[in-house]
This record gives structure tokens, sequence and C-alpha cells, in this order.
């Protein structure tokens, strides 16, 4: 009897266990099929050939190289010239694509709050003469210790961190930096748009704990927390290791005469002497880093000037308070000398709890960069030459969107392992392992693009007829000096050499 009733509980367990699984994937199917669709709605011209190559770039059997190699997919049903002319003249909806990314299920760290990593990443293109609106990129790893300026475009991408060890991302937007833009300004707006989007789609409410944001040193953390003061967030960001920072003005003695300072005294990155006791202290002991101390000063301040960021702002200059943390680990995996890292957070009053929690929340800023490799070295990001900035805005975002495919595929891929790979837990696929296995999920869910209608070679270019359409050189954004009036009304002395025969 025992034995009877023991069997019949496993198997209800199995059976529920089984129901459990078939529910998920079928919510992760249904969310799946939903933002394909939403995605197709996004795409307002040539739009299955748009949508189809999106499906090429999913379903392709290695890296993306070219754009001609994608015409060759199964699931690609058009030629390689339909494929250039929907990049060249095509067109996406960014906004309603934006809000689309912005209503997918996002992940959310342990206190349940959402976490933005934002950064820019390059599209080099420095052999791309007749290319517009290309900037000087900084790029790193292509000489010894050196900072070798590219031309590109600069894209700021903005991705939802998860919780814990791992390659995934939720990329949220992105945005190609103009010649003239200000860094610290275009980020602010387009970090505030992203937050309005999230709030309409319920991704934040009342009550919720603000959205932390968390940058690299590249960013003005003081003036990008200033900029988004009245929103729900907190920022967090490195620092330089050679910066000097204020504390806050001490009580005024009573009886005192004189102007009363703005700032107090110094806090110097690189003088030990300069910071005096610290106003919360950890040790935590990881398995990468060893014995990790984190040490906080509350109500630090950068003393600003009427200078980069700051010089068109009027009157007294704010000061933006916040918290420095120091971050020591014993070794690096890598066995090199390790380094501090100075943080700084936008919020006052820190407590050992949030000290930890901030630091480890920056050290999964570096997720982003996995994102990135894939992007660029998987999905063939930034292989295509293409000449027009609007084209390569088109072709990000089918990057992006393919990328969320992936992401809402993950519960329902296999592991198609390589015969030399590991296997891995369903929970633990990799982007580049569950992108394997997209061909068997694509017939799944929703494939709204047409089939192509049947149609005759075109005549060609007529016989003798030569290409007569003018090309236009477009240098790298760079000041261009201006001719004098003498140089401009200066002729040659020189004389011409006289023709004979």
């Amino acid at each position: 009897m025992c034995s009877d009733q023991g069997t019949h509980t496993s198997s209800t367990k199995a059976v529920r266990r089984s129901l459990l699984h078939h529910e998920a994937r079928s919510e992760a199917l249904a969310q799946l099929s939903c933002f394909r669709g939403e995605f197709y709605s996004c795409l307002t011209a040539r739009s299955d050939a748009l949508f189809e190559l999106a499906d090429a770039v999913l379903c392709g059997d290695g890296p993306v190289r070219s754009l001609a190699e994608l015409s060759l997919v199964g699931e690609h049903r058009r030629g390689h010239g339909g494929l250039y002319a929907a990049l060249a003249r095509g067109r996406i909806d960014a906004s309603r694509l934006r809000r689309a990314l912005a209503e997918v299920p996002l992940p959310r760290a342990a206190d349940g709050r959402l976490v933005l990593a934002i950064d820019i990443t390059c599209w080099l293109r420095p052999d791309a003469h007749t290319s517009p609106q290309r900037i000087l990129c900084h790029t790193y790893g292509r000489g010894k210790d050196q900072h070798i300026p590219v031309p590109g475009w600069p894209y700021s991408i903005v991705c939802a961190l998860e919780p814990g060890r791992s390659s995934w991302t939720a990329p949220l937007d992105a945005l190609r930096l103009t010649p003239g833009d200000d860094t610290a300004t275009v980020t602010a707006r387009q970090l505030r748009d992203l937050l309005q989007r999230l709030i309409t789609a319920g991704q934040w409410q009342t009550g919720d704990p603000d959205i932390l944001i968390v940058a690299d040193a590249g960013y003005d953390a003081p003036r990008l927390g200033f900029l988004l003061k009245d929103l729900p967030v907190q920022v967090l960001a490195r620092m330089r290791s050679d910066r000097v920072l204020r504390r806050a003005v001490p009580p005024r003695l009573p009886h005192t005469q004189g102007r009363p300072p703005r700032h107090g005294g110094e806090f110097v990155f690189g003088q030990p002497d300069t910071w005096g006791t610290p106003d919360t202290e950890t040790v935590t002991d990881t398995r990468l880093y060893g014995q990790a101390t984190a040490r906080s000063w509350n109500r630090l301040h950068p003393k600003l000037t009427h200078r980069s960021s700051w010089a068109a702002a009027d009157g007294t200059l704010p000061i933006v308070e916040g918290t420095v943390i120091r971050l020591d680990i014993a070794h690096l995996p890598s066995g090199a000398t390790p380094k501090p890292v100075w943080l700084w957070w936008s919020g006052t009053d820190a407590t050992p709890a949030d000290a930890d929690r901030l630091w480890q929340a920056y050290l999964r800023r570096f997720d982003i960069e996995h994102t990135f490799r894939l992007f660029k070295q998987t999905l063939g990001w930034t292989s295509p030459k293409i000449r027009t900035p609007e084209a390569a805005d088109r072709w990000t975002w089918l990057i992006l969107a393919a990328y969320t495919q992936l992401r809402l595929a993950r519960p329902l891929a296999a592991d198609l392992r390589r015969p030399w790979e590991r296997p891995t837990s369903p929970d633990r696929l990799t982007p580049a392992r569950v992108r394997r296995d997209f061909r068997h999920i694509r017939p799944q869910a929703a494939c709204p693009a047409q089939a192509p209608k049947h149609s005759r070679p075109g005549p060609g270019r007529p016989p003798g007829r030569k290409n007569t359409r003018p090309t236009h050189r477009h240098d790298v954004h760079t000041p261009r000096k201006t001719p004098s009036a003498n140089q401009r009304t200066k002729k040659s002395t020189t004389p011409r050499p006289r023709r004979t025969g």
C-alpha cells in the first residue's frame, strides 16, 4: 500500500513538472510571437525584406561576414539586390520599436530594481571617405599603450543587466552620436526618454526601488546625476584615479566674519592622508578576486568650473554631492596586479549594505561588453560596408531586434553543442548557442512576412552607357581652416610654361 502511494505521489509530481514546463514554453512562445508581430509592424517600408533579413541573421550557420551571404540563407527568400535596397531605402519606425523593446519582460536585480548599463561602442569606418557624419573614435588595443583615433559612427547603447554572472543583457535603446554632440547631454536625453517609456510600460511603478544606471569612467557622473535628479534614478559610475573632490562645508562658527566658503577640504584620490576615516568599510570573500574591501566616504562633490560641459551654464554652478566608494581586491583572475576602483554614487548616506550592492552592480556592467562582442563578431553588426548613416541606423535596429528575439527564445532552445564543447543546462545557454537552435524555433513563432512575388529580371544597363552619378567625398568631422582674404585674392606669380608644337 505504501509503495503504491509513493509511486502515485512521484507520478503526480512528474505530471506537475511536465505541466509547468509546458506552460512556461507556451508563455515564452507567446511572448516571442507577440514581439515578432510588433517588430514587423515597425517596418513601414520594404517590411518583408527587412523582416527576412533579421531572420537570416538569426538562422545563419556561422558568424555573419557580409550582407550578400545572408541572401543565401534559406529564411531569406529574396535576392541580394532586394536586401541592399531594403537597407538603403527601407523605413523603420524607431519610436514604435523603442516602445516594443521597453514592453518585453526585463531582468531585475535581487532587490527587484532595474539596473541599466550605458556605454558607447563604435562602428569604425576608416576607409569610407564618402560616408557622412563620421567622428574620430578612440580605439584601444590597436597599438602598444596607444589610443588611436579612427573615423567611425559611435553608438550609445543602453541595456538592462541580469543578476549574477551572465553573458545576457536586454538592449533597450541605441542612438548614434552626430558631430558636435555633447556626450553627457545626449546621454541624459536618451536616458530620460527611455525612463519615460519604461514608466509608461509599467516596468517601474510608484513605490519601487529607484532605477540604477551604471556607467564607466568615460561619462561625467556628477553632471549625469544632476541632469536626471528629477527622475527616480541613481547614477553609479567609475572615476579616474587622479580626481580631486571636495568635502562638505563644516558648520560655521559663531561671530565668524567674511564670505562663507562653498567647498570644504580636498579629497585627493592619490593622497591617502586626505581621505580621513571612511564612513563605512566592508570585507567580502569572492571566488574570482579573493578578499574584496570596500570603503565609502559620504557627501563628496567636485568643484565645478565654467568649462567643458558646464561652459554654457549661467550663474553659480551647483554643488552635486554623492558617495565615493573605493574597491580593493586581492588578485585578478589573469594574474595581473590589481588596481583600486573608485566609484561615485549619486546617493548619500550609504550603508555598508549599499556599498556592497553598488560595487557588485558595477562589476555586472562588464556584461554589456559580451553583448557588444556578440553584435560585432557573431551577428555581424559592423561587417557590412554601408555608406550612409541612415542605412547604418536601420541595420543597427535589426540587430537589436534580432538579439531580443534570441533572449525571448532562450527558454525554448535546446543545447546543440559541438562535439568538443561541454554540455550546458538549458538555463545557462549563451546567446550563440540559442542562435544555433533558432532555425527550429522559428516555425513555431509568428512569421508575418509574405513570400516574394515572381518577376522577370530587368533589362539592365543599356549597352555603351556609363555611370554618371556624382561621387561626393565626406571628410572626418574636424574643424577646417578657412583661407584669409589675402589668400583668396592673391594670384600666383609663377609663369606658366609656353606650349610648343
